[in-house]
């Protein structure tokens, strides 16, 4: 499991802009707050964090013609096998530049090097 820098949203292939979705739709869903060392750093932040991501991901999704079911465009949806999230867990914050602190220079060139391990070059 891992979410992708930010900057290489637009940049990733289809497989793993695709494997993204599913990962925030799992998050979003029943693997919020399930522990995974390598997204433990999303659950320390509302959850509307990971929709402000999610969002950025279908976004590109859709740049590409790719379909997605619109419910997961609502901030509160969490998929069939969860309730929606409450009103009060859901805060609208201004999305900054950067959606989580951790996706930063170092990060991105990890991120990087995890792509050209599987032979993808940006």
């Amino acid at each position: 499991m891992r979410l992708w820098h930010e900057a290489l949203i637009s940049k990733l292939p289809r497989q793993q802009l695709l494997g993204q979705h599913r990962e925030c739709c799992a998050l979003r869903g029943l693997g919020w707050n399930k522990k995974h060392a390598t997204v433990d750093y999303v659950f320390q932040y509302s959850p509307d964090k990971l929709f402000q991501y999610h969002i950025k991901v279908m976004d590109e999704m859709k740049k590409r013609g790719y379909n997605n079911d619109p419910l997961w465009e609502n901030p509160a949806y969490r998929g069939k096998a969860c309730p929606p999230y409450k009103e009060d867990v859901i805060k609208e914050e201004n999305e900054s530049r950067r959606i989580y602190p951790e996706h930063d220079a170092a990060y991105l060139e990890e991120c990087i090097s995890n792509l050209s391990a599987k032979g993808i070059y940006l």
